[in-house]
């Protein structure tokens, strides 16, 4: 049998209070993520915001990368005034991950981006983002509840990598506000919503595993897309990076 990969996937920081005193600062993440990765086949390790310096040691030692869900992006990022309805930025977060993606393409490590990690990926390419979903489809339907994950249908591209893992159109759990606008360098578009919202992305030409997706694949029973990533993490790359 083959040795489990070791997967990386990035976590919040936030103010968290837990037992019965604790209060602080804290790296966290729902357990669904690492949970996903280990039905899928894959070892779970959490990275927590970290020096940007360290992402090319980081990434060396992992043979796969997901880029977890999450707060909003610095919208200065892409060079725009936060809407009203935008997140408070976390800045340590958005560099620790930009750095973190740009290694894992550069050292052509496996790359799954989830919701925010979709936006990010577009972000680093050049893109920009819809900062108030609402605004531009006229309807909550991607967001319906805060809190909680609804389903709505997404269309894979054909002739894309996601259109070969899921070739029909298919329900997805969803829960994000923001969106792809403008679409970054070297991304391709691969999965739309109904209403014309990107659903998910890839790079053009690009053989090693690298894709987003707007919806969250942890919440739902379908490993199809951890499964892929899992065994793209076990290519011959994952070794030679060590």
């Amino acid at each position: 049998m083959d040795a489990q990969p070791l997967i990386g996937i990035t976590t919040y920081l936030a103010r968290a209070r837990w037992g019965v005193a604790w209060d602080t600062s804290a790296a966290l993440l729902p357990a669904a993520y690492g949970e996903h990765v280990q039905r899928a086949g894959g070892l779970a390790v959490l990275l927590p915001p970290d020096d940007p310096a360290t992402a090319r040691a980081v990434v060396r030692r992992l043979d796969g990368l997901v880029l977890a869900g999450g707060d909003d992006l610095d919208p200065a990022l892409y060079g725009q005034e936060p809407h009203p309805r935008a997140g408070a930025p976390v800045p340590e977060r958005d560099r620790w991950e930009l750095a973190l993606l740009a290694e894992a393409l550069r050292q052509e490590l496996p790359v799954l981006g989830v919701c925010r990690g979709l936006q990010l990926m577009n972000v680093h390419a050049g893109g920009t983002l819809v900062q108030h979903l609402p605004d531009a489809v006229g309807h909550e339907g991607h967001n319906p509840a805060a809190g909680a994950f609804s389903d709505h249908l997404v269309k894979p591209v054909p002739s894309t990598r996601l259109g070969e893992l899921l070739p029909e159109p298919c329900d997805v759990a969803t829960h994000h506000h923001q969106s792809v606008d403008r679409l970054g360098e070297g991304l391709v578009v691969s999965a739309y919503a109904e209403d014309g919202t990107v659903e998910a992305l890839e790079y053009e030409g690009r053989a090693a595993f690298a894709l987003g997706v707007q919806w969250h694949p942890e919440v739902r029973s379908d490993l199809r897309l951890a499964r892929a990533l899992v065994a793209a993490s076990r290519g011959p790359n994952s070794t030679d990076r060590r």
